[in-house]
């Protein structure tokens, strides 16, 4: 290694800030030898790199190469397809927030856990504890469940393995339990929850699926206990999940196999 790329923390930091840079738009994936040519480094110092930043989600594998991962977006909401799916949902979620005066969710799923991309609160409905950026156990959720009952194989295995832990007196603990919710939420294409994030919390969700009807993200409505009856907002999450699909479907970036199984 050259004296102009030692390990010395304001070196480091430029040259992981470089490897970032080097990621613009329309870039979608970029491979370690084009990374390499745009920052000026070392092949060798970038593959490095970009192997510590794939272990932390930073970057993540992309066919032959890497794009931004969604670590960026839990800090600073600045990952580029949470971004595009932002602005795709906006405006459906409005209308739902608009229809329901309740809250409106929209979740991905990042391994055993979801991580709320949008939240919006009518200002009529009762304060819940969510927050854009948070992060909750995908079985302990409706919108979780949402996403669970339609992941790819081998990843509600992966979340029972991890443990199911208690966050309200409806939490689902037992993996066969589980299981069967999820086979009953596939069959109807609507997940519900009671009590099963916290005390007093209830909600209803649907998955948004784009290509070969894997979910890209989870759509959902949650509000506390004797609000409202969420079976009677069941059709109204289900519609807007689909038309939200349908909007999904139509931008590769959004409908590509890495949105269907994250972690």
């Amino acid at each position: 290694m050259c004296s102009s790329e030692r390990d010395t923390p304001a070196s480091m930091i430029a040259r992981v800030s470089r490897v970032f840079e080097s990621f613009r738009p329309p870039d979608d994936a970029l491979g370690v030898r084009e990374i390499a040519r745009r920052t000026g480094l070392a092949s060798s110092t970038v593959s490095r790199i970009v192997r510590e930043l794939v272990e932390h989600r930073f970057l993540e594998p992309a066919g032959r190469g890497f794009r931004i991962g969604l670590r960026f977006f839990e800090l600073g909401e600045q990952a580029a397809r949470p971004h595009q799916l932002r602005q795709m949902a906006m405006a459906n979620m409005s209308d739902l927030r608009s229809a329901t005066r309740q809250t409106v969710h929209l979740a991905v799923l990042d391994g055993t856990e979801v991580v709320y991309v949008i939240k919006l609160r009518s200002r009529t409905a009762p304060p819940l504890g969510s927050r854009v950026g948070g992060r909750m156990p995908a079985h302990a959720t409706g919108v979780g469940k949402a996403l669970l009952a339609f992941a790819g194989p081998g990843v509600v295995d992966r979340v029972i393995e991890a443990g199911l832990p208690r966050l309200g007196p409806g939490t689902i603990t037992d993996g066969t339990r589980l299981r069967d919710e999820l086979a009953a939420i596939r069959e109807a294409g609507i997940a519900y929850e009671t009590e099963e994030s916290g005390p007093d919390v209830v909600c209803v969700a649907a998955p948004v699926t784009a290509r070969e009807g894997r979910p890209i993200a989870g759509l959902s409505i949650s509000t506390r206990r004797g609000e409202v009856d969420t079976a009677t907002l069941g059709p109204a999450v289900r519609t807007a999940a689909l038309a939200l699909g349908r909007q999904a479907a139509r931008m590769p970036a959004l409908s590509g196999a890495a949105w269907t199984e994250l972690g």
